[in-house]
């Protein structure tokens, strides 16, 4: 088996290099047709949604932990601090901790690893939010069984109330859990806004690859820097 240094491979700059000529075909395709070159613009009437930044998915103890998402935790918490000066809504999303029931999570972070020797067993604690964003008592923190914040969680219910247009998505994994709440974000026409640095996966080329496809078709991408930029704008 081919030794893999994870340390020089599993990174953004090594992913983009690895994918430059599939992202430029792709690219050039959709120019050739014209399309998917739109964007969704900034709403009037934001909510900062922090998607799975807990525990169980920013400590790389747990097997489905990565220390990858140490700078997109940093970039959340200046977005953060941010929303808080605008009054803007904040809400976050993690799993339910349910030990020992009949109906455990699959291929989630939760996972039981093939080297459980190596790994801390997930507990309660890898269901709380990491404590470098912890949540306020005005903020909601919603516990989703599935990859969407929205699937059969009340919080279209809860933007509705709010009178929201759009949705600043941070967190992980930007290849399962963001990407399904931002298509389904999209479905009920709110206007989604990746913040791309404030979102991360354990995995570099997922994570690069998601962003660029994301984009064409589902969401805006946008930096962290634009996204407080469009804070004070409102």
């Amino acid at each position: 088996m081919t030794h893999i240094d994870l340390k020089t491979t599993n990174t953004d700059h090594a992913a983009e290099e690895q994918l430059t000529g599939a992202m430029a075909t792709i690219e050039s395709y959709y120019r050739s047709r014209g399309i998917f070159g739109d964007r969704f613009g900034f709403g009037k009437r934001p909510v900062i949604l922090v998607v799975d930044f807990a525990n169980g998915w920013t400590d790389d103890a747990y097997a489905g932990g990565s220390r990858r998402l140490d700078g997109p935790v940093d970039n959340t918490a200046k977005l953060l601090a941010a929303g808080r000066e605008h009054d803007v809504p904040i809400v976050y999303t993690t799993s339910p901790w349910r030990p020992l029931t009949a109906d455990q999570m699959f291929k989630s972070a939760a996972d039981v690893s093939e080297v459980p020797e190596t790994f801390r067993p997930w507990d309660e604690h890898a269901c709380q939010i990491d404590s470098r964003l912890e949540p306020r008592a005005e903020d909601l923190v919603i516990e989703k069984e599935s990859a969407s914040a929205f699937f059969e969680t009340h919080l279209t219910g809860y933007l509705i109330s709010l009178e929201c247009d759009s949705v600043l998505i941070t967190g992980c994994s930007t290849s399962a859990c963001i990407r399904a709440t931002a298509t389904d974000a999209k479905s009920l026409r709110l206007k989604p806004i990746l913040v791309g640095d404030c979102c991360g996966d354990r995995v570099a080329a997922a994570h690069v690859f998601t962003l660029f496809d994301i984009q064409a078709r589902f969401a805006d991408v946008v930096s962290v820097d634009q996204a407080i930029g469009s804070l004070t704008s409102n």
